[in-house]
């Protein structure tokens, strides 16, 4: 049993040149994903299309079956494909007995259709299709062209007739990698990783950059939402994640800009930065634009003013994929990719001020102001980036596993950081509030022989709060998953029998 896989339609409006090595690269990514997912599988091409198959001694076809959708799914340039129930030679008679043989049984007492397209085949038509397979499959069962409980599809090419029941829809767009490369400036939050994304979907190969302004811990975090979009999306390419420690550039920028205009310059100060970043890579690899996850007027620095302003320090062009959609399409698009729950746990630390901020600078106002600044900031954080390979860094390695916790182990403490009325409606039995700031400021005064369990609203901010006291030689770890994940897991102990004050006394462990 085969799989029938149609290309994108963008890639038959190329010329034969260009198809043919679009094709070729589709054919390299489809496999690689196939590697990658443990799918042991041969992939034969035609002209406009593939097939794959399970590689000798590999799964029985209904187990291939089964994991080869998802796999399928994520493939960018795939319009349609199909899981085949058999086929036959492109002869009418032969096609008319091999669809009585696989449908019969199976629409006895429902209602079908038959479907018919052909292609370089000469003798019949799709019509003589349709009414000779309908006729022999007619008898215990009743034709509904319009809303039929079963489908009986015939595609017939290449002097074959392959049988299936349903085009499956594939994600479309070119295969990754045709349209050379680009630098993604990533945050963490929903909308850098969807802009990514649709990049991805325009053939784009993509390497990534984040500029950190929040600690180790909200890095992992970053790094997890992009290998999310490395795993499940980038099949055919090795993207590399470059990490770029931008604390002190923020504090040059609120020290020396005026307080209106710390977002725009903020922003025109990453642009320079990831085009140094850019200029790092090896010719190959060398990035032609950035990918940015701004969407018109979402935030104070992206009015469309703004948005001009910040443009004027970029050299390579700008590429917007978000710019007119909402936040709601944003987020829902997240969770199709994948990326909505770890987007979720992200706290984005790019807001420089509370005052108010310029809606409408011009592009020499904010080169004024970023004059202001100078670069001596700048040009050392981008040489003290690192980079990372994304397909190589395991989940382990990024989720940071001296940070958190999955449990409270014995004799530890709980410090609640979440405000008076979260903590008032639930907190773990004995925890303690403290506020943040003077967490984060004055853990010097707790006692260094007590383990703590710093909780908050998602468990980012207090992972950097342990970083930072584990540093100090405090045994402290943050929650995983926050103030949620710590009421789950005493919902669980309640379910088990044990309560909430068993599970503190419980073996020590869980770090994730």
């Amino acid at each position: 049993m085969r799989a029938l896989i149609r290309f994108s339609g963008e890639l038959s409006t190329k010329s034969k040149r260009t198809r043919r090595r679009f094709q070729q690269k589709l054919a390299r990514n489809l496999r690689d994903a196939l590697r990658d997912e443990g799918i042991s599988a041969v992939v034969t091409a035609e002209w406009s299309r593939f097939f794959v198959q399970p590689a000798d001694g590999a799964l029985a076809d209904e187990a291939f079956f089964e994991r080869l959708p998802a796999v399928l799914g994520r493939v960018f340039g795939i319009s349609t494909y199909s899981l085949l129930r058999g086929e036959c030679a492109a002869d009418l008679d032969e096609i008319i007995a091999t669809g009585s043989r696989l449908f019969a049984d199976e629409i006895r007492g429902r209602t079908y259709a038959v479907r018919a397209h052909r292609s370089g085949v000469t003798g019949f038509t799709s019509e003589d299709v349709m009414r000779g397979v309908g006729a022999a499959l007619n008898e215990g069962a009743v034709v509904d062209l319009t809303d039929p409980e079963i489908t009986v599809a015939v595609d017939i090419a290449a002097g074959r007739a392959h049988f299936y029941n349903d085009r499956i829809t594939g994600p479309g767009g070119l295969p990754v990698g045709v349209q050379g490369r680009a630098l993604a400036l990533m945050s963490g939050g929903f909308d850098s990783p969807v802009a990514a994304w649709m990049a991805l979907g325009r053939g784009v190969g993509l390497d990534y950059v984040f500029f950190n302004l929040g600690g180790a811990a909200y890095a992992r975090m970053v790094l997890e939402v992009t290998k999310v979009l490395c795993d499940r999306w980038s099949y055919g390419d090795s993207p590399r994640f470059w990490l770029v420690p931008f604390g002190p550039v923020a504090d040059a920028i609120r020290e020396r800009a005026r307080p209106a205009y710390l977002q725009v310059v903020l922003k025109r100060m990453m642009y320079r930065a990831a085009e140094r970043i850019a200029g790092r890579a090896p010719e190959r690899r060398m990035p032609a634009g950035l990918v940015t996850g701004e969407s018109i007027g979402q935030v104070s620095s992206q009015t469309l003013a703004n948005l001009r302003a910040i443009d004027g320090a970029a050299e390579l062009p700008v590429l917007r994929p978000l710019a007119g959609f909402h936040k709601e399409e944003i987020i829902a698009r997240a969770r199709h990719i994948g990326t909505a729950e770890l987007s979720a746990r992200v706290r984005e630390y790019c807001q420089l001020t509370d005052s108010k901020p310029v809606t409408a600078a011009t592009p020499d106002a904010a080169a004024a102001q970023e004059e202001r600044v100078g670069w001596q900031e700048l040009e050392t954080a981008v040489a003290a980036a690192r980079v990372i390979n994304l397909r190589r860094i395991s989940n382990a390695e990024m989720i940071g596993g001296s940070l958190y916790v999955t449990n409270v182990p014995a004799g530890a403490e709980v410090l609640d950081t979440r405000g008076d009325d979260d903590f008032k409606a639930w907190h773990w039995p004995g925890a303690r509030r403290m506020n943040a700031g003077d967490l984060e400021t004055g853990f010097g005064r707790l006692g260094r022989e007590t383990t703590y369990v710093l909780c908050c609203e998602q468990g980012i901010r207090t992972a950097y709060v342990a970083e930072i006291m584990q540093t100090a030689g405090y045994e402290a770890y943050s929650f995983l998953g926050g103030a949620p994940g710590m009421r789950r897991y005493e919902a669980a102990l309640d379910r088990a029998g044990e309560g909430a004050e068993a599970g503190a006394n419980g073996q020590a462990g869980g770090i994730s």
